[in-house]
């Protein structure tokens, strides 16, 4: 018998649009507000399968029919959701997350949905968005101790990090490769 292989997908529901409108409301809350109550597991379903439609057609829609995408957790309240699909999915599932921009809801809010861990269990995922949100609720308790001036380096942490400089970017990726490979006409001589 064969075992069906998935991904769970532990996605952020991400408000940029909200940074900088309310003053002594730190901006990670803002980015990281909570969804309304009417995001319910089918509108977000219904929403992903016509994004799908939308930017893979056939291929897309026939990819995902017969239960294999489903959402395993919703909570508006952190803006995050658990969402599984069969294993060769994921990342077609993932880019039409990413060209998802609003809440699929009457008149929803503007928003970007970001990707934030991909697993192959649910424990996994879940251990995830716990260990995420705490890590929320101490960056905003620190935040809030010292305010930095940058709303982007308080989301992502940036603040306070010497800029790379384009050297020691393009000596990274020059290392990526290896020059040690053997060629596939020497590889068959033998």
């Amino acid at each position: 018998m064969v075992r069906i292989k998935e991904r769970y997908l532990l996605v952020n529901i991400l408000y940029p649009t909200e940074l900088g409108s309310k003053r002594g409301v730190p901006d990670l809350v803002l980015l990281n507000s909570p969804t309304t109550d009417q995001l319910t597991p089918g509108a977000l379903i219904r929403a992903l399968r016509a994004e799908i439609a939308i930017n893979f057609g056939d291929y897309g829609s026939g990819a995902i029919e017969g239960g294999s995408l489903s959402i395993k957790y919703l909570s508006p309240s952190t803006s995050t959701f658990i969402l599984k699909i069969n294993r060769p999915y994921y990342r077609l599932v993932w880019t039409a997350l990413t060209m998802m921009n609003a809440v699929p809801v009457r008149d929803g809010k503007p928003c970007v949905f970001r990707v934030t861990h991909v697993s192959g269990t649910i424990r996994r995922a879940e251990e995830e968005a716990i260990r995420r949100a705490r890590a929320l609720c101490i960056a905003v308790q620190e935040g809030h101790d010292r305010k930095l001036q940058d709303p982007l380096g308080n989301i992502f942490g940036q603040a306070g990090r010497p800029m790379r400089r384009a050297k020691q970017v393009v000596s990274a990726e020059t290392s990526v490769y290896d020059t040690s490979d053997v060629d596939m006409g020497e590889a068959s001589e033998g």
